[in-house]
């Protein structure tokens, strides 16, 4: 009787892990821990929703019009801004410990929080909020519809997220970056006078 031959084992194609993801792509789950492709029936790719996602944002990128006004807001940074580190430094200052963008609900994470005292702190810059002292209140240029559009759209996030903190339990302080740059002691005053409130 002929010896049989070993037949090679059908293996998964490697698909290197984007750094510190475990996601699905293609028609394997990445663990983000090993960067072992464990082959599943079906991921994103193949039911077509990655396509549905990448072409919304593609139409976003060309509802804005680029402009030489608008230069500097390419790339701005959304967390750890000077105001937030600032004001940081001053409630640390005050022997207050808290924790940077922790969620504190479904989609809800404040720029810091005191877990103790349960207080929750967010920043809200002057230009994205529509600081009634700074933020802008004439739109010019060919964004000006959708910068509207976007700083209702910050005001009512805003609203849902104080909302849905408070919902969970913790006290929220807002403060307006210029409140931060103005006088930073007497905002960091103002963070621990809600500790002693809510904790």
């Amino acid at each position: 009787m002929p010896a049989l031959e070993p037949q090679p084992v059908p293996v998964a194609p490697f698909r290197r892990p984007r750094r510190g993801k475990g996601r699905v792509l293609g028609p394997g789950t990445v663990s983000s821990r090993s960067g072992v492709v464990w082959p599943t029936a079906a991921g994103p790719d193949d039911t077509g929703e990655h396509d549905e996602r990448q072409e919304d944002r593609a139409e976003v990128a060309r509802a804005w019009v680029s402009s030489a006004a608008g230069a500097h807001l390419c790339g701005r940074v959304t967390r750890n801004t000077k105001p937030e580190v600032v004001l940081r430094q001053r409630v640390h200052a005050l022997g207050l410990r808290f924790r940077p963008h922790v969620p504190v609900a479904p989609r809800c994470t404040p720029d810091f929080v005191m877990p103790r005292h349960r207080v929750a702190v967010f920043v809200d810059g002057c230009s994205w909020h529509g600081c009634p002292e700074h933020g802008p209140s004439d739109f010019r240029g060919p964004n000006a519809d959708r910068w509207r559009e976007k700083i209702t759209t910050n005001r009512q996030r805003a609203q849902r997220n104080t909302a849905a903190a408070e919902a969970a339990g913790w006290t929220v302080v807002r403060l307006w970056e210029c409140e931060i740059r103005r006088d930073s002691s007497a905002a960091a005053l103002r963070v621990r006078s809600a500790t002693r409130t809510g904790g």
